[in-house]
């Protein structure tokens, strides 16, 4: 899987196409697919669920990179067994974020996060690390008011060093491609 921010997602797509060769665009049930004239199919996913706010532009391309340029309030937590780090951010910028290197239980976890959320606007919740942990801090009752928000895609994140949280906020707005490679038989 890809994940492309908003602003290459134009790029991405004449590339897959030059390699490929023509594409038709449809509509599914995951998002947008492009089908590529010797079969190769790509899906591409906006980082946020449909809620009303939609993309603009003249195709179907246009609109997803607008809907995933959106800013989006998130919640970005980030555990594993040595250590967490959370963040509030609009978009890719980090507002707020607070983080350590040790074991944190998951109750201290979700104190820090709480703090860290409390002066911002969080829409979306974007979990990453250990799912375990994840489900852990949430479940305490710092957070049970963020505990419902809606969870995007999970990050496969390997440290929970500052630097990973702006990469995990870029992710987390990136337009998620899967691409299939053509069948030998459709060649």
């Amino acid at each position: 899987m890809a994940l492309v921010p908003a602003q290459r997602l134009s790029g991405w797509v004449d590339r897959f196409a030059a390699g490929h060769g023509p594409v038709q665009e449809e509509m599914v049930d995951d998002g947008l697919q492009l089908k590529a004239s010797d079969g190769a199919l790509a899906l591409l996913r906006a980082p946020w669920p449909v809620d009303g706010r939609p993309g603009r532009g003249a195709g179907s391309i246009e609109r997803l990179a607008s809907l995933a340029a959106q800013e989006r309030g998130l919640g970005i937590l980030l555990v594993r067994r040595g250590g967490f780090a959370v963040a509030a951010a609009s978009g890719q910028r980090v507002l707020a974020s607070k983080g350590a290197k040790r074991y944190a239980d998951a109750r201290s976890t979700a104190v820090y996060a709480a703090q860290v959320f409390a002066d911002h606007r969080i829409e979306y919740i974007v979990p990453g690390g250990d799912r375990t942990l994840v489900d852990q801090v949430l479940a305490q009752p710092p957070l049970g008011a963020l505990a419902g928000r809606t969870r995007l895609a999970f990050l496969d994140i390997q440290d929970t060093k500052p630097a990973v949280l702006a990469k995990a906020a870029a992710d987390a707005c990136a337009i998620r491609i899967t691409v299939t490679d053509p069948s030998p038989s459709s060649r």
